[in-house]
C-alpha cells in the first residue's frame, strides 16, 4: 500500500511485520500476579465441576485472562474473541494451547449459579472466600504488623440499565442502581460488595466490619483500628459494636436544629470575629451530645467546625468520634496546633478530612477498572464482576506500590499506568528455546518499565 509522499520519500505500508502486540506491558502484570500467587489463590475460592480430562483452560488461566484483560482496558467478554490470539496475552495461559479461552467459556465462569446443575454451571464461586482473600492480600502486603490502621467505609452507586436483579430507583442518585459498599485501608481494597439499590447506605456495614476486623486481628492481634466514614454510617448498632470491640471511630454527623443550637456559642464567636476582621474565620469546638430521640445509647463526643466568611452564609460541619485528648490517634496530631481547639482541629483536619482520598480508590475500581460494568441480569454474576474488577485493582496497586516506587508513575492512577506502561507496542519472535519481545527504542517510559521489571522479576 502506497500513501502520500513524505518529502522526497515514498511511504509504503504492508501487513508483513510478523507477530506484533500493543500490550507488551502484560509482562509486568504477569510478574506482579506471580509474586502475589494471585490467580491460584482466587481459583481456590471456586468449585470447578468440569471433567479434568477434557479441560483445556484451567480455572487459574481463566481468571488470569479475565482479570489481566480488565487491567489492560478490555472490560467486555466479547473482547476476548479477538484477544485470545494476541501473542502477548497468550503468555497468560497454558503454553500448550494455541489460543486463550473464548468469550463463551469466560461467560460460563461469570454466570454460574451456586445451586444449579453442575453439567450446565461448571464453576461455583464462593463469594465470601473471595472477599476474605482481599483482606488476606492486604495483610500479606506488610512485612510486619503496623501499629495502627484506618479503615475507610463508603457506599456509592452503579447505574443499571434494564431489569437487572437488585437494581432499584434511588432517590439520592435519581436513577435505578445498585448500592455497592467499599472498605479500603490506604490504597488497599478490603471489600467490594454489591448491594441492592433500595437499602440504607449502612445496611450490613456492621457485619462486614466485624468480619474484616476479626480477620485482621487473627494475624495482628495488637493493631489499633480506626473506622472512618461519612454521616450515612452513624448507626447505633455499628457505633456500639465499635465501642465494645476496641475499634475507634470518626464519622460525619448530619446537621440538624438541635446540633446547631448546641453549637450556638462557637457560631456566635465566629460571626463576631468575622465582622471585626472582615476576613474568613474558621473555628473548631467540641461538646457531648445525645439526640433528643434517645436513638443513641449514651452521649458521645461531637466535633464542630464553623466556617464564616463575608461573601457566604455560615457553614457548620459536625463529626462524632470516640477519639479524645488521651487517645493514641489524637496525641501526635495535636502537636502542630495550639490553644483550646487543638483537639477538634486535629481530629477534623488531620484525621477525618483524609477520608476524601477513598473517593479516588472508588474511582479507580469503578471507572479505571470497570467495576461499574454491571450489565448481567443475574445479581451474583454482577457481584462476581465487581470482585474481578477489585482483584484487577489489587494487581495494579501491587504493580504500582512494589514496582513503580521512586518512578514518575509512583502515584499514578490505574488508567495512567495502563496508558503509559502497559500499552507498549512490541514484536514477538518465538524460537524453540525462548520468546523474545522487542519493544521500541523510543519508548518514553523505558526507565520506569525497567525499574518495575527489576523490582518484580524473580531473583
Amino acid at each position: 500500500m502506497q500513501f502520500s509522499d513524505f518529502g522526497p520519500r515514498k511511504i509504503i505500508a504492508a501487513f508483513d511485520g510478523g507477530e506484533i502486540t500493543s500490550d507488551a506491558g502484560v509482562l509486568l502484570l504477569r510478574e506482579a500476579a506471580q509474586r502475589l500467587n494471585l490467580f491460584a489463590r482466587m481459583a481456590s475460592c471456586f468449585e470447578d465441576h468440569r471433567d479434568g480430562a477434557r479441560v483445556r483452560h484451567s480455572l487459574t488461566d481463566l481468571l488470569n485472562q479475565r482479570v489481566s484483560a480488565m487491567a489492560l482496558g478490555y472490560e467486555d467478554l466479547n473482547d476476548h474473541d479477538a484477544l485470545r490470539h494476541d501473542p502477548a496475552l497468550r503468555l497468560l495461559g497454558n503454553p500448550d494451547n494455541p489460543a486463550l479461552a473464548a468469550s463463551a467459556t469466560l461467560g460460563r465462569l461469570e454466570h454460574s449459579r451456586e445451586a444449579a446443575d453442575p453439567r450446565y454451571n461448571p464453576f461455583v464461586p464462593k463469594l465470601n472466600k473471595l472477599q476474605n482473600l482481599l483482606v488476606d492480600l492486604y495483610l500479606d502486603s506488610h512485612d510486619s504488623p503496623p501499629e495502627r490502621i484506618t479503615l475507610d467505609i463508603d457506599a456509592t452507586d452503579i447505574e443499571t440499565h434494564g431489569h437487572q436483579e437488585g437494581g432499584f430507583f434511588h432517590g439520592y442518585y435519581e436513577h435505578r442502581c445498585f448500592l455497592p459498599l467499599y472498605v479500603t485501608c490506604g490504597p488497599h481494597l478490603l471489600l467490594a460488595q454489591l448491594r441492592p439499590g433500595n437499602i440504607d447506605s449502612a445496611q450490613g456495614a456492621r457485619n462486614v466490619i466485624k468480619r474484616i476486623v476479626a480477620r485482621i486481628r487473627s494475624r495482628w492481634p495488637d493493631v489499633k483500628i480506626l473506622l472512618r466514614g461519612d454521616s450515612g454510617f452513624v448507626r447505633e448498632n455499628l457505633v456500639r459494636w465499635c465501642e465494645r470491640n476496641r475499634v475507634d471511630y470518626i464519622f460525619g454527623l448530619a446537621r440538624n436544629g438541635y446540633l446547631l443550637h448546641k453549637a450556638r456559642k462557637i457560631r456566635s464567636r465566629a460571626a463576631v470575629e468575622m465582622v471585626d476582621s472582615n476576613a474568613p474565620v474558621e473555628m473548631f469546638g467540641h461538646f457531648s451530645h445525645r439526640p433528643r430521640s434517645k436513638t443513641w445509647a449514651k452521649p458521645r463526643q461531637v466535633i464542630c467546625k464553623v466556617l464564616h466568611n463575608p461573601v457566604q452564609e455560615q457553614r457548620v460541619r459536625f463529626l462524632v468520634t470516640s477519639l479524645d485528648w488521651d487517645n493514641d490517634w489524637a496525641i501526635p496530631e495535636m502537636r502542630q496546633f495550639d490553644g483550646k481547639d487543638a483537639l477538634p482541629r486535629a481530629l477534623y483536619q488531620n484525621i477525618y478530612c483524609p477520608r476524601g482520598d477513598m473517593e479516588n480508590r472508588i474511582k479507580d475500581c469503578q471507572l479505571d477498572l470497570f467495576g461499574n460494568r454491571a450489565s448481567a441480569h443475574c445479581y451474583r454474576a454482577n457481584q462476581l464482576r465487581l470482585l474481578l474488577a477489585g482483584f484487577a485493582y489489587v494487581l495494579m496497586t501491587h504493580l504500582r506500590e512494589k514496582g513503580l516506587a521512586k518512578t514518575v508513575l509512583a502515584k499514578a492512577a490505574p488508567n495512567t499506568i495502563r496508558l503509559k506502561l502497559l500499552k507498549v507496542g512490541a514484536r514477538i519472535m518465538t524460537s524453540l528455546r525462548r520468546i523474545k519481545i522487542s519493544m521500541p527504542d523510543a519508548y518514553p517510559y523505558k526507565d520506569a518499565f525497567c525499574k518495575a521489571w527489576s523490582a518484580l522479576a524473580p531473583t
